[in-house]
C-alpha cells in the first residue's frame, strides 16, 4: 500500500477558477482527503528530519527574543517588550520581528514544504500563487508539517497575544482564537490588495523577505478614521506591523521584485471581536503573560 506521502503527492489540486469560486468539488477534496493531508505532512517532517531546517525562536530579533523571554519568567519586565514597538498611526505598531540575516531557514523551510507537492490552498480571493498557503491548521489544504505547526503556535501565543494584550488592552477576552495565512506578491503576478479591515481583533503581519530579496512598490497604506490622515509604511526584511483588525489599510502594487508576508489574526470565540467597548478590563502583567486555557474552536474564517 502507498504510503501517505506518496498518496497525497499523486493527488491533482483543484484549478485555480474551481478554487476561487469555491465549487463544491474543491470543498470535497479537502475534507476527503484530510486525514491523507495530516499522515503526508508527518511522513515529510520525520522524512526531512536531518535537513538543516530548525524552526524556532533562534531566528527572531534577538532584542524582541530576549525581552520576550524575560517577560516570561517576570511578566513586570514586560515595558521592556512594549518599549521596542514603534507607534506609526492609530492603531498600528511596527518592529524588528525575525532577525533578517536568518530569515533563509525559515523560507528555506516552507519552499521545501511547497515543493513536496503535498497540496496546500492558497488564502480564497487573497493570492492564488505558489507561495500562499493556510498556515492554521484548523483550515483546510493547511501547511500541516508538525514542526511548523509547533512554531506558529508558539509565535501566537509566547509573542503576538501578550504583545498585543500590551499594545491593545480592549481586545482581551477577544484573543483566544488565531488563525493565520502566508501571501506573496510580485511582480506579474498578485501585486496588491484593495482597501479593507480584517475580521480580527489584532492582526500581525510580519514580512519574510530576505536581506537580497529586494522590491519596489508594495507599500501599506493606514487609514486614521478620526483625523483622515492616511500613514504609508514599507516592509522592511523581518519588519512586523501589529494593528487593530478594524483600521483600514490597503496594499499598493508592487513593480518590482516579490514580497511575502505571514498573517497572523487574533479574535475570540465564534469570531468576535471587540465593537464599540465601554469597559476594558485591566488585567496584571502576570494575567498579560498567560496562554488562554481555552480549545480551538475548529472554525477558520475562510
Amino acid at each position: 500500500m502507498n504510503s501517505p506521502l506518496l498518496q497525497a503527492t499523486s493527488l491533482s489540486m483543484p484549478s485555480p477558477v474551481d478554487i476561487l469560486q469555491r465549487a463544491p468539488s474543491v470543498q470535497r477534496f479537502w475534507s476527503d482527503n484530510n486525514q491523507l493531508f495530516k499522515g503526508a505532512w508527518k511522513a515529510w517532517d520525520e522524512t526531512n528530519a536531518s535537513l538543516p531546517f530548525t524552526l524556532d525562536a533562534s531566528i527572531l530579533s534577538a532584542d524582541l527574543r530576549n525581552a520576550v523571554a524575560q517577560a516570561w519568567i517576570d511578566p513586570n519586565t514586560e515595558s521592556d517588550v512594549s518599549d521596542l514597538w514603534e507607534k506609526v498611526s492609530d492603531g498600528v505598531y511596527k518592529a524588528q520581528f525575525f532577525d533578517p540575516h536568518k530569515l533563509s531557514v525559515l523560507r528555506d523551510y516552507l519552499r521545501a514544504a511547497f515543493d513536496s507537492g503535498i497540496p496546500t490552498r492558497p488564502p480564497y480571493g487573497i493570492a492564488l500563487n505558489r507561495y500562499g498557503a493556510m498556515l492554521d491548521e484548523r483550515s483546510e489544504g493547511a501547511l500541516g508539517a508538525p514542526k511548523f505547526q509547533a512554531f506558529y503556535t508558539d509565535i501566537l501565543n509566547r509573542y503576538m497575544r501578550p504583545i498585543a494584550r500590551l499594545l491593545f488592552p480592549e481586545i482581551v477576552g477577544y484573543d483566544t482564537q488565531t488563525f493565520g495565512f502566508s501571501i506573496h506578491y510580485e511582480a506579474g503576478g498578485d501585486t496588491s490588495l484593495q482597501p479593507h479591515t480584517d475580521a480580527s481583533a489584532v492582526t500581525m503581519n510580519i514580512n519574510m523577505n530576505t536581506v537580497d530579496e529586494e522590491f519596489s512598490g508594495s507599500e501599506v497604506d493606514f487609514f486614521d478614521r478620526a483625523s483622515g490622515k492616511v500613514t504609508q509604511v514599507k516592509f522592511d526584511p523581518g519588519v512586523a506591523l501589529i494593528h487593530r483588525g478594524n483600521v483600514p489599510h490597503t496594499a499598493h502594487p508592487i513593480t518590482e521584485g516579490s514580497r511575502s508576508n505571514m498573517v497572523l489574526w487574533l479574535y475570540g470565540d465564534r469570531m468576535q471581536i471587540p465593537t464599540h467597548v465601554t469597559h476594558v478590563e485591566q488585567l496584571t502583567p502576570e494575567e498579560r503573560w498567560r496562554i488562554p486555557e481555552v480549545n480551538k474552536d475548529g472554525f477558520a474564517p475562510f
